[in-house]
């Protein structure tokens, strides 16, 4: 079967769930009670994060997964956000976005092809990510855990890209 079909009928099969999940919401009064209490907006970017996820390996393409993680994992900040009323934390949450890439490249590399290269730049991105997180968190006082001695972690990062680029590459 080629793409082009694999892909029809993955998205055809996502909107007959879609429709089934929509009726039995509509009929079931537990299930509509459920979805109004649990179901905030948030979820919906979620979901569609979820759908372009499982579009991608119903289609065998797995290359969707950088941009389903990335939708998802926005989706998941808003949630949090959203339920808790913290959007101050946009000052240092959106550092987390390359780490949900890197979770992307990472299931692209073990399904499709180029598997190594693909999950060493997904766990460098997700160190990158991490390492922004704890930065931008203790720069703007929400995270103590470094408390007054966050610039280290700038030093720390200055050190390695200068190493980096003083020892020569193997060809």
């Amino acid at each position: 079967m080629d793409q082009r079909r694999k892909s029809s009928l993955a998205a055809g099969l996502v909107l007959i769930l879609l429709g089934i999940w929509f009726i039995a919401v509509r009929f079931v009064p537990a299930l509509q009670a459920w979805q109004i209490e649990r179901f905030t907006w948030p979820v919906v970017v979620i979901g569609v994060g979820a759908a372009m996820l499982f579009l991608g390996l119903l289609s065998g393409s797995p290359h969707m997964a950088r941009p389903a993680f990335v939708i998802a994992g926005i989706g998941g900040l808003l949630y949090w956000q959203n339920t808790t009323g913290n959007w101050d934390s946009w000052k240092y949450v959106w550092t987390l976005i390359p780490g949900f890439v890197g979770l992307g490249l990472i299931v692209h590399g073990l399904l499709g092809r180029d598997t190594r290269r693909r999950v060493l730049r997904g766990v460098r991105s997700i160190l990158v990510s991490a390492l922004l997180f704890l930065i931008f968190g203790s720069l703007f006082g929400e995270l103590e855990l470094f408390g007054p001695y966050w610039p280290i972690l700038v030093i720390g990062v200055g050190v390695y890209m200068l190493v980096r680029a003083l020892i020569p590459r193997s060809a």
